[in-house]
C-alpha cells in the first residue's frame, strides 16, 4: 500500500453492508486503476466478498475489527463508544495520512460526530457543513448545509457558500460556479437578517466568487445556479422535499402508465424518452455527501443505496482526496476573516465617536 493514494472503506455501515459497498468499490476500481483501498470490518465476511471482486482484491487491505455502529445508533453514544468501530478507524486512517479520503454509508450523526472529533475543524472554520448534489435541468446543483447543524449565522453562511463552490468546481467539475443564497425572494429587502448580512458580507469581503445574490427554492431546479447556501434546517426541509416530489412523480407515472391497454402502448411507445428522464432523476448518481470544513475528507453515502451508488460516494471521495479543495477555502477564509476585522475595527471607532 505504499505505492498510490489510498481510499478508506467504511465496510460496515449501511442497510445493505458488507455487499453493497465491496460491489461499490469494484465497480469504482474498475474505472481507477491507479487507487488503493483500505477497508474496514469483519475480515471473515469481506474477503469472502472480495472473492468475487477480482479488479479491486489484489489492490485492497482489509482491516479486522468486529464492532461497528448500528444505523439507529444515537450519535451521542456513537461517539463516546465507537472508537474501534469499522467507520472510527476509516476516518482515522485519514488523520494519520493513510488515506487521502473516507467513506461510509454508516449512521449519518454518528459519522459527523466522530469525524468531528477525529478530524477536528478546519482553522478559519466555524462551523462544518453536509454539501451533497442534486439535479437539475442543465447538471448538478451542489447545495449545503443539507443538516449538519440547525441554525447558522450570516458569517458561517458566508463560509459555506467559500465552501461550496470549491466542493462544485472539484466534485461537479463547474469551473466558475455560480453562487446564490436560500431566501424566499430575489429581491434585496426579503429573508431575515443573517441572508441579508451574508450577502452584505460576501460583496464586501473581496472574496474570489460569482455571487449572483438570492435564488427562491423553486428555481433550483432551473440550473441558473451552481451553488445553493442556507442553513442545515432549511437545507434538509428542503432536500426532503425535492426526494420527496421525485418520487412522487415516479409513482404516479407509474399507475398512469399501467392504468390501461392505451396507456400500455403509450408507455412502450415513451420508453426511451422515460428511461432518459429516469436517468436525470436517479439519486444514485448524486449519491456522495462531503463534510465540509474539516481537517480531511469525509464522504456519506445514502446508507440504502445500491453499488453504483456506493461507486458514486467513492468517486467523490477520490475527487475531493485529489483536489486542492483546502487551499482554495483557506484562501477565501482569509479574506472573510480581513474584512469581518475591518468591519468590526469600524464598528467600534463609531461606537467610541458616539460616547
Amino acid at each position: 500500500m505504499a505505492n498510490g493514494k489510498i481510499i478508506s472503506i467504511d465496510g460496515m455501515g449501511g442497510d445493505h453492508a458488507p455487499r453493497i459497498v465491496v460491489e461499490g468499490l469494484e465497480r469504482f476500481a474498475q474505472r481507477r486503476s491507479d487507487l488503493q483501498f483500505l477497508l474496514h470490518g469483519d475480515e471473515a465476511q469481506l474477503k469472502a466478498l472480495l472473492a468475487s471482486a477480482p479488479t479491486a482484491a489484489p489492490r485492497t487491505t482489509i482491516r479486522h475489527t468486529d464492532k461497528m455502529i448500528s444505523m439507529d445508533a444515537k450519535p451521542a453514544d456513537a461517539v463516546r463508544r465507537g472508537k474501534g468501530s469499522s467507520m472510527w478507524n476509516a476516518i482515522e486512517a485519514v488523520k494519520n495520512g493513510e488515506a487521502i479520503a473516507a467513506v461510509s454509508a454508516g449512521n449519518t450523526g454518528a459519522l459527523m460526530g466522530q469525524s468531528m472529533l477525529i478530524l477536528k475543524k478546519a482553522e478559519g472554520v466555524e462551523r462544518p457543513a453536509l454539501a451533497a448534489s442534486l439535479p437539475s435541468r442543465v447538471g448538478p446543483v451542489a447545495m449545503l448545509d443539507l443538516g449538519a447543524d440547525i441554525a447558522a449565522t450570516a458569517e458561517q453562511l458566508v463560509e459555506f457558500a467559500i465552501m461550496g463552490q470549491a466542493f462544485a468546481r472539484v466534485v461537479n467539475g463547474v469551473a466558475n460556479p455560480r453562487v446564490a443564497l436560500l431566501n424566499i425572494g430575489s429581491e434585496e429587502l426579503k429573508g431575515h437578517e443573517s441572508i441579508r448580512e451574508a450577502a452584505r458580507l460576501i460583496r464586501a469581503s473581496n472574496l474570489q466568487m460569482d455571487f449572483r445574490g438570492y435564488v427562491e427554492a423553486d428555481k433550483i431546479g432551473f440550473g441558473d445556479i451552481d451553488v445553493v447556501v442556507t442553513d442545515g434546517f432549511t437545507g434538509n426541509v428542503a432536500l426532503k422535499t425535492a426526494e420527496g416530489i421525485a418520487k412522487m412523480m415516479s409513482d404516479m407515472l407509474k399507475e398512469a402508465f399501467k392504468s390501461g391497454p392505451l396507456s400500455i402502448l403509450g408507455y412502450l411507445l415513451a420508453m426511451s424518452a422515460l428511461k432518459k428522464f429516469r436517468a436525470k432523476l436517479d439519486p444514485r448518481k448524486g449519491n456522495g455527501a462531503v463534510f465540509l470544513g474539516l481537517n480531511g475528507v469525509v464522504v456519506k453515502s445514502h446508507g440504502g443505496t445500491d453499488a453504483l451508488g456506493f461507486e458514486q460516494a467513492i468517486s467523490v471521495a477520490a475527487g475531493m482526496g485529489e483536489s486542492h479543495f483546502r487551499t482554495e477555502v483557506e484562501d477565501n477564509l482569509k479574506r472573510l476573516a480581513a474584512s469581518v476585522a475591518v468591519a468590526a475595527s469600524v464598528a467600534a471607532v463609531k461606537e467610541e465617536t458616539a460616547k
